[in-house]
């Protein structure tokens, strides 16, 4: 044994768990986009829930994922604690899958030519080569994410195989021998090993596909790994506590102490059941038997399995003592609770879960400044001072929504690799904006209307009918915005510009107008001030829902990112015949209606 031989375990060791990270984050970024919808409907029963929380983590290849995309569902409201139980002790079967396969390692060398492809020496370079291809010379939607995948499961057995090496040159000090042999005297020593390491690693499967490695040596008994094993569980649970808990709820926090009840059951389970076996003599044929990781693998799964079997019907239990442990949070009532909840940082590490957490809040911004809007109209001809009130408390939501979701947008931006994802924040980024200021301008009509309420000034009857007609251009360009937004709709998007137009020259025409009537004497000068200031802030209402039409058909085309003002200037210009017979058809019907 020298150096060398430890520098290239320790160098397996990283390609071991890089290839494990890249083919997993491959996985979650390929489907992680349907699993919230998923994980949603599937929760009603609890037995459908252990399955889902078994085949989620087996997609995904990490019980830690599972867990904390189920803690940031919990938090958002959208599953309940009690819902989450049956998936919490299904990832922990889930996360089996891993051992299993590099379980690969025991085909030998006399197999049939059909399982010597499934040897790591074999499938290895055979998956990187796959994974490569797709990669570079593929351009279908999804082959970077299967190319990555493929490249993850390459790169794992390499690693893994460089690993076996060094520790078969290793095998031949008498420091493993002792080691091994402490192992196999001391359950307790190994439970310790076990936890330790899949704390440092913060991955079950990878602590386990390493004792795989290293029972390649030929001097690891079940005896001595068994406990190892059983250690790991509670290892990794931890680390996925402390995750949960980072500023989330408490039923979020609950999840990851549901976690780790679950995971010291199974432990306690698992070592009183093995000691009582071994004094009774039931397994003394396994005891010394020489672990290869197919028996790692098994032993893994049979534990894991079996106990999730028997304390499944004790769930109830770890529900109840979770919530002893984890009190319930005073916290002021808030509308928007849910929305603030599913901002979770649990969710980083998945941003298809995240950038829909910002689309909720992003969503209930726009509705709450359209009806912040909408009720500041009602102000000008049906003055109530609680919905004053209610208009102000809005705008504030609308703010504290405003600074809540671009925090988090700054937060989660480190974590977005994905060329389409990284489009969509982009979006997300100037949009929110745009929503906080239509909501500014709700506040500014509100406050008018306040205004002329206590000077007792009132439009006449002319301006009264202008206003119905603009109000209803109005209303149809900020249907078709938020349209274009909800449903990255293009062809609502594209409709905007042209009614924006029309509202540019009926906001001049009203202008023209009422300045006649001031002149005329037909309505007074402070009424036609607040006249005036309002259609402006219609015309900016209008703008800003372009804003929104033309990032929507950024979104859509990347290629408009920064050709935004050329494609403004195209339409605007008269050389689109579309534009051209739009704006016609929506300025004659609207002037139609004011001439009337």
């Amino acid at each position: 044994m020298d150096i060398f031989d430890i520098i290239t375990l320790f160098g397996g060791l990283a390609l071991f768990l890089y290839g494990m990270r890249l083919m997993g984050d491959s996985l979650k970024e390929g489907s992680s986009g349907t699993l919230k919808r998923i994980m949603g409907k599937l929760t009603d029963n609890p037995l459908k829930a252990l399955a889902l929380g078994i085949l989620v983590t087996a997609l995904i290849q990490s019980s830690t994922a599972t867990i904390v995309i189920t803690s940031g569902l919990v938090a958002a409201g959208i599953l309940s604690l009690h819902q989450s139980l049956g998936i919490i002790i299904g990832a922990n079967v889930g996360t089996t899958v891993t051992g299993q396969i590099i379980r690969l390692l025991d085909v030998s060398d006399s197999a049939t030519a059909w399982l010597r492809f499934f040897k790591p020496s074999t499938l290895a370079p055979v998956t990187l080569i796959i994974g490569i291809v797709l990669i570079m010379f593929v351009k279908l939607k999804n082959s970077r994410t299967i190319g990555g995948i493929a490249m993850g499961f390459g790169i794992l057995f390499t690693g893994l195989m460089n690993m076996t090496g060094a520790v078969n040159t290793l095998s031949e000090s008498g420091a493993f021998d002792s080691l091994f042999a402490n192992l196999g005297a001391s359950p307790l020593l190994g439970y310790a090993t076990g936890a330790g390491v899949a704390f440092v690693l913060q991955s079950s499967s990878a602590t386990i596909g390493i004792l795989q490695a290293f029972s390649m040596s030929g001097q690891l008994t079940f005896k001595a790994i068994y406990a190892v094993i059983v250690g790991i569980y509670l290892g990794d649970c931890v680390t996925t506590a402390i995750v949960c808990s980072i500023g989330a709820k408490s039923d979020a926090k609950r999840v990851g102490i549901v976690n780790i009840l679950f995971n010291l059951s199974e432990t306690v389970l698992v070592l009183l059941v093995v000691t009582l076996l071994h004094q009774f003599g039931l397994i003394d044929s396994l005891w010394d038997t020489v672990a290869s990781p197919g028996l790692i693998a098994n032993t893994n799964t049979i534990f894991n399995l079996s106990c999730a079997l028997l304390l499944f019907p004790f769930a109830g239990i770890y529900e109840k003592l979770s919530r002893k442990i984890v009190k319930d949070e005073k916290t002021a009532a808030d509308r928007y609770a849910d929305k603030y909840a599913a901002l979770s940082p649990a969710f980083f590490q998945t941003p298809a879960l995240a950038l829909g957490s910002c689309y909720d809040m992003l969503m209930a911004m726009l509705k709450a400044a359209r009806g912040n809007i909408e009720a500041a109209f009602l102000q000008i001809t049906d003055y109530r001072e609680d919905r004053r009130v209610q208009i102000d408390e809005e705008e504030e939501n609308i703010d504290r929504m405003t600074d809540a979701v671009s925090k988090y947008m700054l937060s989660l931006n480190p974590y977005i690799k994905d060329a389409g994802q990284v489009t969509i924040i982009d979006e997300y980024y100037k949009v929110v904006t745009e929503f906080e200021r239509l909501g500014d301008h709700a506040t500014n009509i509100s406050e008018m209307a306040t205004d002329m309420h206590q000077k007792g000034l009132a439009f006449s009857e002319k301006a009264l009918e202008d206003l119905r007609v603009i109000k209803d251009l109005i209303d149809r360009v900020m249907d078709l915005a938020e349209q274009a937004f909800a449903r990255r709709d293009g062809e609502a998007a594209r409709q905007i510009e042209p009614l924006e137009e029309v509202v540019d020259d009926m906001t001049a025409a009203l202008k023209e107008s009422h300045i006649t009537r001031l002149r005329a004497g037909a309505c007074s000068v402070d009424a036609g001030t607040c006249f005036l200031n309002l259609l402006s802030d219609i015309e900016r209402i209008s703008d800003l829902c372009s804003n929104i039409g033309v990032e929507t058909l950024s979104r859509i085309n990347p290629e408009l990112e920064n050709q935004s003002h050329d494609y403004m200037s195209q339409l605007h210009s008269g050389h689109d015949e579309q534009f051209n017979r739009e704006y016609l058809a929506a300025h004659d019907e609207y002037f139609a209606r004011l001439n009337r």
